[in-house]
């Protein structure tokens, strides 16, 4: 019922920028949060980042804090994930995801189609 196109992505030299866009459409929830995932060769997918939708409320990883910040654009339901101070750790495929909030907890039930972050040193 809900589709996330996302957009951006690419190569980026270390210590640069970089912004994620995720667009959701179809049906959306009435209380629901997005978050963007990450997901390196070999390694498991990690969270790096969401937000609820109605309140703001942020998460971050660790290792993301202070170079990473997620915002939301209410009226064309998108979220956006601009990466600064970019580090080659940070090379992954980037996944958006929307789900919703349920007793607290997110399902992300919805998930983006992923793009490429390569991070050069």
């Amino acid at each position: 019922q809900v589709q996330l196109v996302q957009s951006g992505g690419g190569l980026v030299q270390a210590g640069g920028s970089l912004r994620l866009s995720c667009a959701a459409s179809g049906r959306t929830f009435s209380n629901y949060a997005m978050g963007w995932f990450r997901q390196a060769p070999g390694k498991e997918r990690e969270r790096v980042t969401a937000i609820t939708w109605s309140t703001g409320n942020t998460y971050y990883r660790d290792s993301v804090k202070g170079r990473f910040t997620i915002s939301r654009d209410n009226a064309k339901n998108t979220v956006y994930l601009q990466m600064n101070s970019l580090k080659p750790e940070d090379t992954a495929v980037y996944y958006c995801a929307a789900g919703e909030v349920v007793a607290g907890f997110p399902s992300y039930d919805y998930w983006g189609q992923g793009t490429q972050v390569t991070v050069s040193s």
